[in-house]
Protein backbone atom coordinates (compact mmCIF):
# COMPACT_ATOMS: atom_id res chain seq x y z
CA UNK A 1 0.00 0.00 0.00
CA UNK A 2 1.15 3.40 -0.34
CA UNK A 3 1.48 4.47 2.95
CA UNK A 4 -0.74 7.96 2.23
CA UNK A 5 -2.80 9.35 5.30
CA UNK A 6 -6.73 9.77 5.28
CA UNK A 7 -7.87 12.22 3.03
CA UNK A 8 -8.33 16.04 4.58
CA UNK A 9 -11.04 17.87 4.02
CA UNK A 10 -10.08 21.34 2.15
CA UNK A 11 -11.85 24.36 2.68
CA UNK A 12 -14.03 25.90 -0.04
CA UNK A 13 -12.31 26.36 -3.77
CA UNK A 14 -12.09 29.78 -4.37
CA UNK A 15 -10.86 32.19 -7.55
CA UNK A 16 -7.01 33.59 -7.05
CA UNK A 17 -7.39 35.52 -10.25
CA UNK A 18 -10.13 35.96 -12.18
CA UNK A 19 -9.17 36.17 -15.56
CA UNK A 20 -10.19 35.33 -19.39
CA UNK A 21 -6.62 32.75 -20.07
CA UNK A 22 -7.76 31.30 -23.42
CA UNK A 23 -5.17 28.56 -22.33
CA UNK A 24 -4.29 29.30 -18.93
CA UNK A 25 -0.99 26.73 -18.33
CA UNK A 26 1.73 25.93 -15.77
CA UNK A 27 1.08 26.95 -12.61
CA UNK A 28 4.39 27.11 -10.62
CA UNK A 29 5.23 28.59 -7.44
CA UNK A 30 8.22 30.70 -7.39
CA UNK A 31 9.57 30.56 -3.66
CA UNK A 32 11.73 32.98 -3.97
CA UNK A 33 9.25 35.58 -4.85
CA UNK A 34 6.59 34.21 -3.02
CA UNK A 35 4.12 34.48 -5.91
CA UNK A 36 2.38 31.97 -8.60
CA UNK A 37 4.02 32.01 -12.03
CA UNK A 38 1.03 31.40 -14.92
CA UNK A 39 0.64 31.13 -18.54
CA UNK A 40 -1.73 32.08 -21.12
CA UNK A 41 0.02 30.24 -24.27
CA UNK A 42 -2.58 31.90 -27.23
CA UNK A 43 -2.15 35.16 -26.05
CA UNK A 44 1.49 34.79 -25.26
CA UNK A 45 1.63 36.41 -21.78
CA UNK A 46 3.72 35.22 -18.51
CA UNK A 47 1.38 36.43 -15.76
CA UNK A 48 2.55 36.60 -11.70
CA UNK A 49 0.33 36.78 -8.66
CA UNK A 50 1.38 37.28 -5.07
CA UNK A 51 -1.37 35.76 -2.90
CA UNK A 52 -0.59 38.11 -0.15
CA UNK A 53 -1.00 41.05 -1.65
CA UNK A 54 -2.78 40.51 -4.55
CA UNK A 55 -0.13 41.80 -6.85
CA UNK A 56 -0.22 41.03 -10.69
CA UNK A 57 1.90 40.80 -13.44
CA UNK A 58 2.19 40.46 -17.24
CA UNK A 59 5.15 39.66 -19.43
CA UNK A 60 4.25 39.53 -22.58
CA UNK A 61 6.67 37.37 -25.56
CA UNK A 62 6.83 37.87 -28.45
CA UNK A 63 5.60 34.17 -29.48
CA UNK A 64 3.04 31.63 -28.01
CA UNK A 65 4.50 30.34 -24.90
CA UNK A 66 3.72 27.10 -23.35
CA UNK A 67 5.64 27.35 -19.93
CA UNK A 68 7.81 29.80 -17.97
CA UNK A 69 9.62 28.58 -14.78
CA UNK A 70 11.95 30.14 -12.05
CA UNK A 71 15.91 30.07 -12.79
CA UNK A 72 18.29 30.59 -10.51
CA UNK A 73 19.71 34.61 -9.40
CA UNK A 74 16.40 35.64 -10.79
CA UNK A 75 14.63 35.88 -14.29
CA UNK A 76 12.43 32.96 -16.19
CA UNK A 77 13.20 30.40 -18.31
CA UNK A 78 10.39 29.96 -21.40
CA UNK A 79 9.06 27.29 -23.21
CA UNK A 80 8.34 28.80 -26.81
CA UNK A 81 7.28 28.21 -30.05
CA UNK A 82 10.63 28.46 -31.57
CA UNK A 83 12.94 27.04 -28.51
CA UNK A 84 14.17 27.71 -25.06
CA UNK A 85 14.01 31.72 -23.89
CA UNK A 86 15.38 33.87 -21.18
CA UNK A 87 14.36 36.42 -19.46
CA UNK A 88 16.56 38.14 -16.96
CA UNK A 89 15.07 39.44 -13.90
CA UNK A 90 12.57 42.37 -13.07
CA UNK A 91 14.02 46.08 -13.58
CA UNK A 92 14.15 47.15 -10.38
CA UNK A 93 11.99 50.33 -10.94
CA UNK A 94 8.94 47.93 -13.20
CA UNK A 95 6.20 48.34 -11.09
CA UNK A 96 3.07 45.60 -10.02
CA UNK A 97 -0.06 46.30 -9.69
CA UNK A 98 -3.21 44.61 -8.44
CA UNK A 99 -4.95 45.55 -11.72
CA UNK A 100 -2.04 43.03 -13.60
CA UNK A 101 -1.47 46.82 -15.02
CA UNK A 102 2.59 46.40 -14.62
CA UNK A 103 4.69 45.41 -18.03
CA UNK A 104 7.79 43.90 -16.08
CA UNK A 105 11.09 44.76 -18.33
CA UNK A 106 13.30 42.35 -18.78
CA UNK A 107 16.35 41.29 -20.97
CA UNK A 108 15.65 38.30 -23.38
CA UNK A 109 18.07 35.76 -24.97
CA UNK A 110 17.61 32.60 -26.79
CA UNK A 111 19.27 29.82 -24.99
CA UNK A 112 18.54 27.59 -27.80
CA UNK A 113 16.15 28.02 -30.93
CA UNK A 114 15.26 25.62 -33.19
CA UNK A 115 12.19 26.72 -35.19
CA UNK A 116 10.28 23.56 -36.47
CA UNK A 117 7.11 24.68 -38.70
CA UNK A 118 3.84 23.92 -37.51
CA UNK A 119 4.93 23.46 -33.71
CA UNK A 120 5.47 25.03 -30.57
CA UNK A 121 6.51 24.61 -26.93
CA UNK A 122 3.83 23.04 -24.42
CA UNK A 123 4.39 22.03 -20.58
CA UNK A 124 7.82 22.10 -19.55
CA UNK A 125 8.86 21.22 -15.44
CA UNK A 126 12.67 21.85 -13.98
CA UNK A 127 13.85 18.09 -12.44
CA UNK A 128 16.07 18.22 -9.28
CA UNK A 129 19.40 18.44 -10.88
CA UNK A 130 17.91 22.00 -12.63
CA UNK A 131 17.38 20.66 -15.93
CA UNK A 132 14.01 21.73 -17.58
CA UNK A 133 12.26 19.26 -19.65
CA UNK A 134 10.71 20.73 -21.93
CA UNK A 135 8.08 19.24 -24.09
CA UNK A 136 6.29 20.60 -27.31
CA UNK A 137 3.26 19.55 -29.90
CA UNK A 138 1.97 20.37 -33.44
CA UNK A 139 -0.14 23.33 -33.67
CA UNK A 140 -2.69 20.89 -35.53
CA UNK A 141 -2.27 17.79 -32.81
CA UNK A 142 -0.64 15.32 -35.47
CA UNK A 143 0.37 12.23 -33.82
CA UNK A 144 3.52 12.26 -32.97
CA UNK A 145 4.67 15.69 -34.21
CA UNK A 146 6.00 16.43 -30.29
CA UNK A 147 9.26 15.59 -28.18
CA UNK A 148 10.42 15.70 -24.52
CA UNK A 149 13.32 17.04 -24.06
CA UNK A 150 16.09 17.85 -21.61
CA UNK A 151 17.62 20.87 -21.70
CA UNK A 152 21.27 22.19 -19.50
CA UNK A 153 21.86 25.36 -18.58
CA UNK A 154 24.30 26.05 -20.90
CA UNK A 155 22.07 24.97 -23.65
CA UNK A 156 22.35 21.29 -24.40
CA UNK A 157 19.58 19.92 -25.90
CA UNK A 158 18.70 16.18 -25.85
CA UNK A 159 15.56 14.55 -26.86
CA UNK A 160 14.46 12.00 -24.33
CA UNK A 161 10.93 11.30 -25.98
CA UNK A 162 10.88 11.13 -29.34
CA UNK A 163 7.23 11.02 -31.14
CA UNK A 164 5.62 12.38 -28.88
CA UNK A 165 2.04 14.07 -30.03
CA UNK A 166 0.66 16.67 -26.58
CA UNK A 167 3.54 16.63 -24.74
CA UNK A 168 2.07 17.87 -21.18
CA UNK A 169 2.59 17.01 -17.02
CA UNK A 170 5.92 16.15 -15.73
CA UNK A 171 6.84 15.59 -11.96
CA UNK A 172 9.20 13.78 -9.97
CA UNK A 173 8.28 11.67 -6.75
CA UNK A 174 9.42 13.22 -3.54
CA UNK A 175 13.09 11.39 -3.23
CA UNK A 176 13.82 12.00 -7.02
CA UNK A 177 13.72 8.36 -8.58
CA UNK A 178 10.46 8.86 -10.04
CA UNK A 179 9.50 10.69 -13.15
CA UNK A 180 5.52 10.87 -14.08
CA UNK A 181 4.53 11.80 -17.09
CA UNK A 182 1.74 12.59 -19.71
CA UNK A 183 1.45 11.94 -23.63
CA UNK A 184 -2.14 13.48 -23.03
CA UNK A 185 -3.89 11.50 -25.78
CA UNK A 186 -2.69 7.97 -24.37
CA UNK A 187 -4.79 8.97 -21.45
CA UNK A 188 -2.02 7.83 -19.09
CA UNK A 189 0.16 8.91 -16.23
CA UNK A 190 3.05 6.99 -17.17
CA UNK A 191 6.36 6.57 -14.89
CA UNK A 192 9.38 5.97 -15.51
CA UNK A 193 12.98 4.86 -13.27
CA UNK A 194 14.63 8.33 -12.67
CA UNK A 195 18.62 7.95 -11.50
CA UNK A 196 18.40 11.96 -10.58
CA UNK A 197 19.63 13.11 -14.60
CA UNK A 198 17.94 10.82 -16.62
CA UNK A 199 15.26 8.46 -17.49
CA UNK A 200 15.20 4.86 -18.22
CA UNK A 201 13.08 4.28 -21.25
CA UNK A 202 12.91 0.87 -21.60
CA UNK A 203 11.12 0.51 -18.26
CA UNK A 204 8.35 3.11 -18.86
CA UNK A 205 5.16 2.26 -17.70
CA UNK A 206 1.23 3.34 -17.01
CA UNK A 207 0.86 4.51 -13.76
CA UNK A 208 -3.11 5.21 -14.16
CA UNK A 209 -5.13 4.82 -17.46
CA UNK A 210 -7.72 7.43 -17.25
CA UNK A 211 -10.88 6.73 -18.95
CA UNK A 212 -12.22 8.47 -21.73
CA UNK A 213 -15.29 9.05 -20.41
CA UNK A 214 -13.53 11.07 -17.18
CA UNK A 215 -11.40 13.57 -19.89
CA UNK A 216 -8.23 13.88 -20.64
CA UNK A 217 -4.93 13.63 -18.28
CA UNK A 218 -2.93 17.24 -19.11
CA UNK A 219 -0.83 18.82 -16.11
CA UNK A 220 -0.24 17.23 -12.81
CA UNK A 221 2.18 17.77 -9.49
CA UNK A 222 3.61 15.43 -7.37
CA UNK A 223 2.84 16.22 -3.51
CA UNK A 224 5.03 15.41 -0.28
CA UNK A 225 3.06 11.93 0.09
CA UNK A 226 4.43 11.39 -3.54
CA UNK A 227 0.21 11.17 -4.65
CA UNK A 228 0.25 12.38 -8.52
CA UNK A 229 -2.48 15.41 -8.98
CA UNK A 230 -3.66 15.48 -12.28
CA UNK A 231 -6.25 18.19 -14.27
CA UNK A 232 -8.26 16.75 -16.37
CA UNK A 233 -9.02 18.61 -19.75
CA UNK A 234 -13.06 17.77 -20.60
CA UNK A 235 -13.26 16.18 -17.10
CA UNK A 236 -13.99 19.31 -14.88
CA UNK A 237 -11.80 17.54 -12.22
CA UNK A 238 -8.68 17.07 -10.50
CA UNK A 239 -7.84 13.71 -9.34
CA UNK A 240 -5.06 12.41 -7.14
CA UNK A 241 -3.50 9.06 -7.47
CA UNK A 242 -1.24 7.35 -4.95
CA UNK A 243 2.07 6.22 -5.69
CA UNK A 244 0.97 2.50 -6.49
CA UNK A 245 -1.64 4.51 -9.27
CA UNK A 246 -4.65 3.86 -6.86
CA UNK A 247 -7.47 6.53 -7.56
CA UNK A 248 -7.51 8.47 -4.45
CA UNK A 249 -9.54 11.62 -4.59
CA UNK A 250 -11.86 13.31 -6.99
CA UNK A 251 -12.28 17.21 -6.77
CA UNK A 252 -15.06 17.89 -9.14
CA UNK A 253 -14.34 21.64 -10.66
CA UNK A 254 -17.00 24.39 -12.12
CA UNK A 255 -15.04 24.06 -15.99
CA UNK A 256 -14.89 21.82 -18.06
CA UNK A 257 -10.89 22.23 -18.60
CA UNK A 258 -8.61 22.94 -16.03
CA UNK A 259 -5.05 22.36 -17.46
CA UNK A 260 -2.58 22.31 -14.95
CA UNK A 261 -2.30 21.87 -10.81
CA UNK A 262 0.56 22.89 -8.65
CA UNK A 263 0.94 23.69 -4.82
CA UNK A 264 1.72 27.42 -3.54
CA UNK A 265 1.06 29.54 -0.98
CA UNK A 266 2.11 29.51 2.56
CA UNK A 267 3.65 26.04 3.52
CA UNK A 268 2.91 24.61 -0.06
CA UNK A 269 -0.32 23.83 1.22
CA UNK A 270 -2.99 25.43 -1.49
CA UNK A 271 -3.44 24.19 -4.82
CA UNK A 272 -3.22 26.30 -7.50
CA UNK A 273 -5.43 25.15 -10.83
CA UNK A 274 -5.14 26.80 -14.35
CA UNK A 275 -7.86 26.71 -16.63
CA UNK A 276 -9.08 27.67 -20.01
CA UNK A 277 -11.55 29.45 -22.27
CA UNK A 278 -10.90 28.06 -25.13
CA UNK A 279 -14.00 25.67 -26.28
CA UNK A 280 -15.97 27.23 -23.54
CA UNK A 281 -19.49 28.92 -23.08
CA UNK A 282 -18.84 31.91 -21.00
CA UNK A 283 -21.82 31.85 -19.98
CA UNK A 284 -22.02 28.74 -18.64
CA UNK A 285 -18.73 28.69 -17.56
CA UNK A 286 -17.86 32.20 -15.80
CA UNK A 287 -15.09 30.81 -14.06
CA UNK A 288 -13.11 29.34 -17.26
CA UNK A 289 -9.79 30.76 -18.08
CA UNK A 290 -9.46 32.41 -14.45
CA UNK A 291 -6.87 30.53 -12.12
CA UNK A 292 -8.70 28.90 -9.25
CA UNK A 293 -7.48 27.76 -5.62
CA UNK A 294 -7.98 24.67 -3.04
CA UNK A 295 -7.31 26.00 -0.19
CA UNK A 296 -5.27 23.66 2.51
CA UNK A 297 -5.59 20.96 -0.21
CA UNK A 298 -2.32 19.17 0.71
CA UNK A 299 1.25 19.51 1.20
CA UNK A 300 3.12 20.35 -1.59
CA UNK A 301 7.00 19.71 -2.90
CA UNK A 302 9.32 22.78 -3.11
CA UNK A 303 10.42 23.12 -6.73
CA UNK A 304 13.21 23.61 -8.06
CA UNK A 305 14.73 26.31 -10.37
CA UNK A 306 16.17 26.19 -13.55
CA UNK A 307 20.20 25.89 -13.35
CA UNK A 308 21.01 28.66 -15.86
Amino acid sequence: MSGTHPPRTPRALDVAVRAHAKLGEGPTWDAARARLIWVDILTSRVHTFDPATGARTVLVTEQHVGAAKPREGGGLVVNLRDGIGLFGPEDADAGTGADAGAVPRRAFSWLHRDPVPGRRGNDAAVAPDGALWAGSMRYDEAAGGGVLARVTGDGTVRTVLPDVTISNGTGWSPDGRLMYYIDTPTGRIDVLPFDGHDVDVARRRPLAEIEESAGYPDGLTVDAEGCVWVALWDGAALRRYTPDGALDRTVPLPVRRPTACAFGGPGLRDLYVTTALTGADPARQPLAGSLLVLPDAGQGLPQPVFAG
